[in-house]
């Protein structure tokens, strides 16, 4: 089964990941995002017990 071989895709998955590690995440890291996160007021509910009919 030829398929498991590692010589030929080692190299390819180590060179595809190296250069997304090296090259790629820094250009994407450096894009501000459009939209700031920010802290939303969590609304409290009032939570009402169930009145079960057969109690």
């Amino acid at each position: 089964m030829p398929q498991l071989n590692p010589s030929p895709w080692f190299f390819i998955m180590l060179t595809s990941w190296l250069t997304f590690l090296l090259i790629l995440q820094p250009k994407i890291l450096s894009f501000t995002p459009t939209n700031q996160p920010h802290t939303n007021t969590t609304l409290t509910t009032k939570m009402t017990p169930w009145n079960w009919p057969w109690t």
